[in-house]
């Protein structure tokens, strides 16, 4: 069985949620504030696709392998020269970047909670991973390059934060 029809379900749960928790809260919200809401989950469905998922049908088998402990050596892989090292330590960058631009635009949050969220996101699916799969292996390289990203996406975000923010405002409030 393929990794996306294991994930049917993971995606069945996370449709359901968003049309019956997140649409109703969002739906009074200015047009273009409902948009970008849903760019901004359908991105973390995609982040968790990516690295979490499948979750619901993995977790009979949670308990069943050995949990390997993160990776603390940064970027051994890349030292050590491993196949894609490089190509990895890029898409954590990039996978991140929506995050580091969208959280503060959308929650009008300061630069450093937004790096703090990047961070905790990471680490908890760092830790996460090895609980449902033993295949998974979670990394220190992994955080630091994910908390990268965010970091980029935010100074590509904040030179404009005013401009936007602005947008946001005279189409509606900006607060959820």
């Amino acid at each position: 069985m393929n990794k996306l029809t294991m994930c049917l379900v993971d995606f069945a749960v996370l449709a359901v949620l968003y049309f019956l928790v997140f649409l109703p809260k969002w739906k009074h919200l200015p047009r273009i504030r409902l948009i970008l809401n849903t760019i901004f989950y359908l991105y973390l469905c995609m982040v968790l696709y990516e690295t979490l998922m499948p979750v619901l049908c993995s977790l009979p088998n949670i308990f069943r392998h050995s949990y390997q402990p993160m990776n603390m050596s940064p970027f051994i892989d890349i030292v050590e020269n491993h196949a894609n090292a490089t190509q990895d330590v890029i898409l954590n960058i990039i996978m991140m970047i929506p995050l580091g631009f969208f959280y503060p635009l959308l929650f009008n949050e300061k630069f450093s909670k937004t790096i703090a969220i990047t961070f905790l996101l990471s680490l908890c699916i760092e830790l996460i991973q090895p609980l449902l799969s033993s295949y998974r292996v979670a990394d220190i390289s992994d955080v630091i390059t994910n908390t990268l990203g965010g970091l980029i996406g935010c100074l590509i975000y904040y030179p404009f934060r005013e401009k936007l923010q602005a947008h946001l405002q005279s189409h509606g409030n900006t607060d959820h």
